[in-house]
């Protein structure tokens, strides 16, 4: 299973509303559109993937409901970051006052805020410098902190907003630093 990227934009410049539009009207499909316009067509991940992401997610959940300190999102919700792009991350996590400030119409859709937190969890299937430019366009439209996992490689890359990705080579933990204080990611589920 591959990821398809369509450019569109030499013949047409999909609004909003017309992304909203085809996504809803093909909701089997998982669409993003990065920050050129271009069209993504993601394929659903394998059992592996999928399981490692629950389990991962499972982790943020559960310490988001002790601090209490923000909302935590699956690959489901897509963000229209402000560099224009339109993404779903594996995982997201916004703080509080962030995402209350929010309107509740912003919050039905796809809301129009870049994440404190992403993370990625690389597929098989997935392209590792498609995955890295995702996370450079994360830099870009505000992302703080962003992991990129790749379990093949058995290797993390940190982004953190204003500097060059730092790669760990089998990392026993991941620590959620300042924008996710006391957070701490064992990844012997992953490895």
């Amino acid at each position: 299973m591959l990821t398809y990227t369509l450019d569109l934009t030499p013949f047409i410049q999909l609004s909003d509303r017309q992304f909203a539009q085809l996504c809803d009207h093909h909701p089997d499909i998982k669409f993003e559109r990065n920050a050129r316009g271009e069209l993504i067509i993601m394929p659903p991940t394998g059992g592996e993937t999928g399981n490692r992401n629950v389990e991962l997610s499972a982790d943020f959940v559960l310490w988001n409901r002790r601090s209490k300190l923000g909302y935590v999102f699956d690959s489901s919700t897509c963000f229209k970051l402000p560099n224009g792009g339109n993404r779903s991350p594996d995982l997201a996590w916004i703080r509080r006052d962030r995402w209350e400030a929010l309107s509740q119409g912003d919050r039905e859709t796809f809301p129009p805020i870049a994440p404190d937190f992403v993370l990625e969890l690389k597929s098989p299937s997935d392209n590792l410098n498609d995955l890295r430019d995702k996370m450079a366009e994360y830099q870009e439209a505000g992302v703080k902190l962003g992991w990129l996992i790749d379990r093949q490689a058995q290797r993390a890359d940190i982004y953190r907003q204003g500097l060059e990705p730092e790669q760990r080579d089998r990392p026993v933990t991941l620590d959620g630093e300042t924008i996710l204080p006391g957070f701490q990611l064992d990844l012997s589920i992953v490895w």
